[in-house]
């Protein structure tokens, strides 16, 4: 199986979408949308931003 993106209705019924892994686990979590037009979008700008993201350690202690 494939990692999938999942949409559906919150208890607001607003728009979400979930990132699950092959193995099931859900990997990452959209916010909330007003419409599926636009969960839609933001699932293809993680798609597309991904890929070249740079990963920021925000926990490293400051100096």
């Amino acid at each position: 199986m494939a990692a999938k993106f999942e949409m559906y209705k919150d208890k607001s019924d607003k728009y979400r979408f979930r990132l699950k892994a092959t193995n099931g686990e859900i990997i990452a979590v959209g916010e909330a949308y007003e419409s599926e037009t636009a969960c839609k979008n933001g699932i293809e700008s993680v798609k597309k931003n991904a890929p070249a993201a740079e990963i920021v350690n925000q926990t490293a202690a400051r100096v």
